[in-house]
C-alpha cells in the first residue's frame, strides 16, 4: 500500500488534489485543512497516505500533511459508526492536538461540531479515543481535566483557538473563521501570536 508521496501539487479540487509524481498523476481524497494549506499548483508537496480498498470504489487515497492528522483518521475509524467522510469532517474542525485536548475535556460539543457528527457519534469519538495517543506531542487527554492543566496544551492550537473565537465574537461565521485562521497560521507559522493571527484573519476576509 501507499504510504506517502512526494510530488507537484496539479490539480486541486473540491474534495481532492492531484499530486504529480514523476508523471504519473495520483487522486488523493482530502480534508478541507489539508487542501486549504497544499502549496501552490506546480509547487513540491509531501502528502502523508492512508490506502484503503474496497470492492465497490476499488483503491482510495487519503492524504493528509502531518503523520499526526493521517494517526487521527485512522484512530477515528476504528470507532463504529465513523467512516472516511466523518473522520475527515472531524479533522476539518479539530486539528489532532485539539482533538486530543477535547477527548481530555470530554468536550462532545467541539467534536460534534463537525458535519454529520451527532451527540451520541461525538460522544463515542470522545470515550472511544480516551486514553489512545493522538498526537506525537505532550498527552494532553491523560492530564486531568481541570483548570490547572490548560498551560499545558500546545502553543498554536491555543492561539488559533483564541483567533476563531475572537472572530466570532466579531460575528464571523465559525466556519470562515477556522478557515482563514487556519490558512493565517500555515502562512504565519507556530509561534504567531493571537493578535497576528487575527489580524492576518481580518484582511483574508477583506479581500
Amino acid at each position: 500500500m501507499i504510504g506517502r508521496l512526494r510530488g507537484a501539487v496539479a490539480e486541486v479540487g473540491e474534495e481532492e488534489a492531484l499530486i504529480d509524481v514523476m508523471g504519473v498523476g495520483y487522486i488523493v481524497r482530502c480534508g478541507q485543512r489539508t487542501l486549504q494549506r497544499l502549496p501552490a499548483l506546480g509547487e513540491e508537496t509531501l502528502v502523508h497516505i492512508e490506502s484503503q480498498w474496497s470492492e465497490s470504489q476499488g483503491l482510495r487515497l487519503y492524504g493528509f500533511l502531518t503523520r499526526d492528522d493521517r494517526r487521527a483518521f485512522v484512530l477515528l475509524q476504528a470507532i463504529q459508526g465513523v467512516g472516511p467522510k466523518a473522520a475527515m469532517a472531524v479533522l476539518d474542525v479539530l486539528s489532532p492536538a485539539e482533538l486530543a485536548s477535547a477527548v481530555a475535556r470530554e468536550d462532545k460539543a467541539a467534536v460534534g461540531r463537525a458535519n454529520g457528527v451527532g451527540p451520541k457519534l461525538a460522544l463515542r469519538i470522545v470515550t472511544e479515543l480516551k486514553g489512545k495517543p493522538i498526537t506525537d506531542g505532550p498527552v494532553l487527554m491523560s492530564a486531568p481535566s481541570s483548570a490547572a492543566s490548560a498551560p499545558s496544551a500546545p502553543a498554536k492550537p491555543a492561539a488559533t483557538g483564541d483567533a476563531v473565537a475572537a472572530l466570532m465574537g466579531l460575528g464571523v461565521a465559525e466556519v470562515n473563521a477556522r478557515r482563514v485562521v487556519e490558512a493565517a497560521a500555515a502562512k504565519l507559522g507556530d509561534e504567531a501570536s493571537v493578535q497576528a493571527l487575527i489580524k492576518a484573519g481580518l484582511q483574508e476576509l477583506g479581500r
